[in-house]
């Protein structure tokens, strides 16, 4: 049988149409609960039947590096992409992850489609798709702005008509459901080898698992891998992240405002917080997560004031660079300083003044800490002699589709 290698792991080319779905935001629990409701009756039977357990994603559990860590099987160490956003510090600017320069391994969807199989991805938002359909030839498309989609640059077009439904607002449910139906449609008429399927986590953000809107949800996602299944394909799901609820007893916003701290301690603008959090639509989050880095002038002991910020109350972690580059797996030249992670149910900020909560209706649901690091793992094939105790990461998720499905 074909193999190819790609970042130092070896994969089978599929043999039967293999779909790898990321769900954004996807906490295990919300599964538990939606199976034990009977919102899930596909997931039950393949958790009966298949292979699943409780994997790990990267840290930081945030939407790019997860989903650039799945499609290469390698940590950002590997790949470079350490968050939605960071600081450039070759040119002074804080910018978005979007563009593929700043992408440093290929990816397994580009190696598989030059390997002759036919590759399609489907993203909810924009602004994965650059990334993921890096130097692919093949299908390559966005929810939220599939009716722009070109021949020329998304390998695809007609994609409404394909689809049959509009495009939603990237602020919906339905935006996670055009991912889901313009996967069995591509299944159904083009046939690819492989799909990639990834999620938004709008509904995560707003409803805890087991709340009516979190089970309607994971019930018309179930339908819909119960199509994919129905046409012989082996599938494999995971998460880039899970989500906790960052609140108060009185359901206001648990959140430290480090940047304010810092100016505090050290004076006005002498530190430099940087959340990776950040992107373009922070409506649902308001750019609060579980994870911060922080740049220091050269003349501060960055020892010293880890020790301070791990002093505050709902801080769970301090690192230097090194040490978080190493425990985190991330590259050196893109984290700060330092490297902040808070508590399960604490989030941390910048400047409060900089943070526009306005547009959250519902208390506040984030990620991006060890706290929302545990994501499912399922495939819907057994794997011979599973070792449910070793651990087990997201980017397995090709390895099991590719490499172990029975």
């Amino acid at each position: 049988m074909r193999r190819l290698e790609v970042n130092g792991r070896t994969y089978r080319l599929p043999g039967q149409p293999c779909v790898v779905v990321c769900v954004d935001g996807c906490e295990p629990d919300y599964i538990a609960q939606a199976v034990a409701g009977g919102h899930m009756p596909w997931m039950k039977r393949v958790l009966a039947q298949g292979a699943a357990v409780i994997a790990d994603c990267v840290i930081p559990s945030f939407t790019n590096p997860n989903n650039l860590s799945i499609v290469t099987g390698a940590p950002p160490a590997v790949h470079g992409i350490c968050g939605n956003y960071f600081y450039d510090t070759e040119t002074g600017v804080e910018v978005m992850m979007n563009d593929p320069k700043w992408l440093r391994a290929p990816t397994l969807l580009a190696a598989l489609a030059d390997a002759g199989c036919k590759v399609a991805v489907v993203t909810a938002k924009d602004k994965l798709r650059r990334l993921l359909g890096h130097e692919l030839r093949g299908v390559c498309f966005s929810a939220e702005k599939a009716d722009q989609a070109t021949v020329a640059e998304h390998g695809i077009d007609d994609v409404l008509q394909l689809v049959g439904m509009p495009v939603p607002s990237v602020y919906s449910a339905e935006l996670s459901e055009f991912v889901f139906a313009a996967g069995v449609k591509l299944m159904q008429t083009r046939r690819p080898d492989v799909i990639y399927l990834s999620t938004t986590d709008y509904v995560q953000h707003k409803h805890a698992p087991g709340s009516p809107a979190a089970n309607s949800f994971y019930r018309m996602m179930d339908r819909y891998l119960a199509e994919l299944d129905a046409q012989a394909c082996t599938i494999a799901l995971t998460a880039d992240h899970g989500m906790n609820a960052k609140t108060r007893l009185d359901a206001s916003p648990n959140v430290i405002y480090l940047q304010d701290v810092l100016d505090g301690w050290l004076g006005a603008a002498r530190a430099r917080v940087i959340l990776p959090i950040t992107d373009p639509y922070v409506v649902h989050h308001g750019a609060l997560g579980s994870y911060a880095t922080v740049y220091l002038p050269a003349d501060l002991d960055a020892r010293a004031v880890a020790a301070r910020i791990a002093a505050l109350r709902g801080i769970e972690a301090v690192l230097t660079r090194p040490e978080a580059a190493s425990r985190f797996e991330l590259p050196a030249d893109r984290i700060g300083d330092l490297v902040v992670v808070s508590e399960r149910a604490v989030a941390v900020g910048g400047a409060a003044a900089r943070h526009d909560l306005s547009g959250l209706d519902a208390p506040l649901r984030s990620h991006g800490g060890v706290s929302e690091q545990s994501v499912p793992l399922v495939m819907n094939r057994r794997i011979e002699n599973l070792d449910a105790n070793r651990r087990w990461r997201n980017f397995d998720a090709f390895d099991w589709v590719l490499n172990r499905a029975q």
